[in-house]
């Protein structure tokens, strides 16, 4: 099997707060973005190649194939890490 370069699979999930909850996946907006779901995992059950009226639910995974910058482009920005402070090597005295 060869894949167009830019193409590939990735997984995606659905975050309780992402535009797509409660959305078909019709609806959603995916094929508009050459992304077609291959599978969609919910809990315990595995829809494969689901229907575009499946509505998409919160923690949703689905896994797609389609441009690979598209699909980079639907996972949400990484928060920074707050840095820690070294402790001093010498110990602070409370006096």
């Amino acid at each position: 099997m060869s894949v167009s370069t830019g193409y590939g699979v990735a997984e995606l999930v659905v975050h309780g707060d992402a535009d797509l909850v409660g959305k078909s996946i019709g609806d959603s907006g995916l094929r508009d973005r050459d992304i077609t779901v291959l599978t969609l995992h919910r809990g315990t059950i595995v829809i494969p190649n689901p229907f575009p009226h499946h509505v998409l639910e919160a923690e949703d995974r689905l896994l797609c194939f389609g441009k690979l910058e598209e699909m980079r482009s639907m996972i949400p920005a990484r928060r920074k890490r707050t840095r820690v402070k070294k402790l001093p090597k010498k110990p602070i005295h409370e006096g």
